[in-house]
């Protein structure tokens, strides 16, 4: 019997306002470049899956300042070709570098909050695991959702981040619960789905923009209303 849903944070109850493809519109245009954002979306969905592989061996946030800022240039490249343009890592930088300026916050998606209630009214625990290295509090009393979301885990709680079993561990220690009672939604395959199936939890995909390669083993839904349905 499932007791407990947990979710992903960013890209699964969440998104960048702007968006993170009109950011970079903003930081491509002062740079001179044309992009479209069809093709900045596309070459997000490559940049994303690189990051979230490389952030799978060593997380980010915990390499050096030198370390990361290659990264993010290297990131910054992969968004840019994958929209069409041929750029050198010293540009990628600097685009890299106008996006962190540009100010943005975080959004609901439209069926988050809905879909929430619902889910508590039927009386099930509600979580959230995320590698976001913040305290989660004031974040979610600004969303609105400080009186519905039972428990939070974050990467710098527990020092490791998605797709490492403690951290799903902590979750399941914080509620009470087995593995088997839990199903965790999220949009990153490897971070989310590989992660919490690894320990035994339940995982489902949530794929709102675009296929993922997934297995038979991973429930895919492209709304959160869906999950209704799975508990």
């Amino acid at each position: 019997m499932i007791k407990a849903l947990f979710f992903d944070f960013y890209n699964t109850l969440v998104y960048f306002f702007p968006k993170v493809e009109d950011i970079q519109l903003c930081a491509c245009k002062e740079l001179g470049l044309s992009v479209t954002k069809e093709g900045l979306i596309k070459g997000y969905k490559t940049a994303d899956s690189f990051f979230n592989l490389e952030n799978s061996r060593v997380p980010i946030s915990n390499r050096p300042e030198r370390e990361k800022k290659e990264f993010f240039a290297v990131y910054e490249k992969m968004i840019l070709e994958g929209a069409g343009l041929t750029v050198s890592l010293g540009l990628a930088t600097q685009a890299w570098e106008l996006t962190t300026l540009i100010p943005r916050k975080f959004r609901l998606f439209g069926d988050v909050k809905p879909t929430l209630r619902d889910l508590k009214q039927l009386g099930l625990i509600l979580g959230i695991i995320t590698n976001l290295n913040q305290d989660m509090d004031g974040l979610l009393d600004e969303l609105g959702l400080d009186a519905i979301i039972d428990v939070t885990v974050t990467s710098r709680e527990v020092g490791v981040e998605k797709p490492h079993p403690s951290i799903f561990l902590h979750a399941l220690d914080k509620v009470g619960i087995s593995a088997q009672e839990a199903i965790h939604v999220g949009d990153q395959f490897v971070s989310d789905a590989q992660g919490a199936k690894a320990v035994g939890i339940k995982p489902v995909l949530i794929v709102r923009d675009f296929q993922l390669s997934t297995d038979n083993d991973v429930k895919t839904i492209r709304t959160m209303g869906e999950l209704l349905g799975i508990t």
